[in-house]
């Protein structure tokens, strides 16, 4: 019997079509687990394997093996790197976003514009000019060439306007300086409830995207890795051990599933939650 939900009712159909495309999504993760806990001669058998083997500790505990990839110092500087950069990209797009959507000040849309406009820049343009502010800075290999370049976002403050443009009323806002609360005081105790669904969204992506960043770590990063870094090392070489780069793999992976079990039901929530008061 179909299910209603509001005005549409939700029939067989639609379990069926959000199980399947469920499936796909986490279709990819389960392979790696399953490469990861066989031997390397079943991955190159002409019938590749679909059930789960008893090898994933040990082709874990080979990539360990390997002195150049220094795995738990990337998972390390990989969780202080992304946590970093999450909480300020929150703070500061939160900050950015109010500005630009409830102040008014000369040159708002000026100031705005400039900020989508650097989202137009591909990130590989900016490479070589960075990589030579670190070595002006002596922040070769060190983690603030990871951490600083990335602490504010303009696609976060671009999301952050256009949500409180929208969740916060002016009404409220004026509400709020008639009682005496300062601008700062008006983006804690009012602004800052009301976008926390929105926080949440970013916050969540900022950190996979600082957790899979690869491109520039490895650039400026050589003895102090992060997580991706490391795992590069693994695969280096004439051969490749499958098994025990998807085991290495699965394990950084890991992190990454938590954090969206513990927080995506909470996240999406608050998102439905605000979606229905409006």
């Amino acid at each position: 019997m179909a299910k209603k939900v509001g005005s549409r009712r939700v029939g067989p159909l639609t379990y069926l079509i959000l199980g399947f495309a469920g499936l796909i999504s986490a279709y990819p993760f389960y392979y790696v687990v399953v490469i990861a806990s066989r031997s390397q001669s079943d991955i190159n058998n002409p019938t590749p394997p679909w059930t789960l083997g008893g090898n994933f500790w040990d082709n874990f505990g080979r990539a360990l093996e390997f002195d150049d990839v220094h795995f738990w110092l990337g998972v390390r500087n990989s969780a202080i790197v992304a946590s970093i950069v999450t909480i300020s990209v929150i703070i500061t797009s939160t900050l950015a976003g109010f500005a630009f959507a409830k102040l008014r000040f000369k040159g708002r849309n000026v100031l705005l514009v400039l900020v989508l406009l650097t989202m137009m820049v591909p990130t590989q343009l900016g490479l070589i000019p960075l990589y030579g502010m670190m070595f002006d800075f002596d922040w070769w290999d060190t983690l603030f060439a990871v951490i600083v370049p990335f602490l504010t976002s303009a696609f976060g403050v671009f999301m952050m306007r256009q949500y409180i443009s929208g969740a916060v009323p002016d009404e409220l806002i004026e509400a709020a300086r008639v009682d005496g609360c300062s601008t700062l005081r008006i983006y804690w105790n009012v602004v800052m409830p009301a976008v926390l669904p929105a926080a949440g969204v970013l916050g969540l992506l900022t950190f996979m995207e600082q957790w899979n960043s690869f491109i520039w770590p490895k650039a400026i990063l050589q003895d102090n890795p992060t997580l991706q870094v490391s795992l590069s090392y693994i695969s280096y070489g004439h051969y490749t051990d499958y098994s025990m780069v998807f085991a290495a793999t699965a394990v950084a992976t890991l992190p990454l599933v938590i954090v969206f079990v513990i927080f995506g039901r909470q996240i999406i929530g608050g998102i439905m939650e605000g979606a229905v008061k409006a």
